[in-house]
């Protein structure tokens, strides 16, 4: 990527040398051509929110930007490229959306994210850090500003406006105002189930800002909790991708022996995993994990994996994700043991599961989504 304080080399994460998506876009090279030709002062608390993969803290270094992510991956890719770059660990503080943002912001950059609830939630959280002399610059391609992502910052921060587009991106400017009087964070928001859903019937979600359906349950992962497995006697379960936590507490709740073990590559998600296990007080075993998968799991060890993968990475359609879950899940399984997976009938994952176990067997399917299961022989 080419900046105005020089070039950088710039990975996502996992790095893969057949990946043709780079680690940054348009938005971010007009944001950082922007504080250069305006000259923005830079020598106070720079705070970057949402760097997807790390370009603009990357980039900015120099000034020790302080980086707030709700993404593991990002998170790593970030550590990555900043080694890449010269730049010497811990120089560059890599915070969590789930981490108390700095007390004071002099600058902040908002890289706006596809969910207009952790946009909310995150100005919301750190607003109170801006004072009036705050630069505040947010970007994102035109396609992923809408009016409502304006009324957000307007509402939390003060007075906004938009510069002309460049390359399909946009930057927002924000000036921000001596409120007292800002709206209340709504998140993290809590909700009682539906009846007919199996084990969680009626039960309590607790949803943070930022995870996927954050205020109803998906109708993929409703479909899935009517044809979970019987897994009393499971012993360990891996609820992969586990977003609110609905799926894994459902094994909790029929089976108070088993060993459920929550995985996500969200901050939020796995913060939210934890507080609906929590609300419903399950007696069981349970581990909360926030990384890259399964990574870190090891072999054989585990007997039953539950998944929904997601088919989307920020605005690119892509099954990489999907692909990294079935053949963590196969490595990690106990043979005889079984990876579940829901997912919109379109995507064929059965394809993929036939050719990396053998097998797959269709439990359960509707118009939309199929239920699958393959055995590790």
């Amino acid at each position: 990527m080419t900046t105005p304080w020089g070039e950088l080399e710039l990975t996502r994460f996992p790095e893969d040398p057949r990946e043709r998506l780079r680690a940054w876009d348009a938005s971010d090279e007009y944001l950082l051509r922007h504080l250069a030709d305006e000259k923005v002062p830079l020598d106070g608390t720079v705070v970057v929110v949402g760097d997807r993969w790390g370009a603009l803290v990357t980039a900015l270094a120099a000034h020790r930007p302080t980086q707030l992510t709700d993404s593991y991956l990002a998170q790593e890719a970030t550590r990555a490229n900043l080694a890449r770059a010269g730049v010497q660990p811990g120089s560059v503080p890599l915070l969590t959306t789930q981490d108390p943002p700095p007390d004071r912001v002099d600058v902040l950059l908002v890289r706006v994210p596809k969910s207009l609830a952790l946009l909310e939630d995150q100005l919301l959280r750190i607003a109170p850090a801006v004072h009036e002399g705050t630069v505040v610059v947010g970007t994102g391609m035109v396609k992923e500003i809408h009016t409502s992502t304006l009324r957000l910052f307007e509402r939390i921060l003060g007075p906004t406006r938009t510069s002309l587009a460049e390359k399909k991106a946009r930057l927002i400017f924000c000036a921000p105002s001596a409120a007292t009087d800002r709206p209340a964070n709504p998140w993290p928001y809590t909700y009682t189930l539906p009846e007919g859903i199996g084990a969680v019937s009626g039960r309590t979600v607790v949803n943070h800002a930022g995870v996927f359906c954050a205020d109803r349950l998906d109708i993929g992962t409703r479909f899935f909790l009517r044809h979970l497995p019987d897994t009393r006697g499971a012993g360990r379960v891996v609820d992969l991708g586990c977003g609110n936590g609905v799926v894994g507490t459902a094994v909790a709740v029929s089976d108070p022996e088993a060993e459920v073990l929550f995985v996500d590559e969200s901050f939020q998600a796995v913060a939210s995993a934890e507080a609906t296990y929590k609300a419903n007080g399950v007696p069981g075993h349970a581990e909360f994990r926030v990384g890259d998968g399964l990574a870190g799991v090891a072999d054989a060890s585990v007997d039953l994996v539950l998944t929904n993968p997601p088919f989307h990475s920020h605005q690119a359609t892509t099954d990489a994700t999907a692909w990294r879950m079935f053949t963590g899940a196969k490595r990690v399984l106990r043979p005889g043991g079984e990876l579940w997976v829901v997912g919109n009938r379109h995507l064929g994952y059965h394809l993929k599961l036939k050719r990396l176990f053998g097998n797959s067997r269709l439990v359960a399917g509707d118009p939309k989504f199929v239920v699958l299961k393959a055995v590790k022989r």
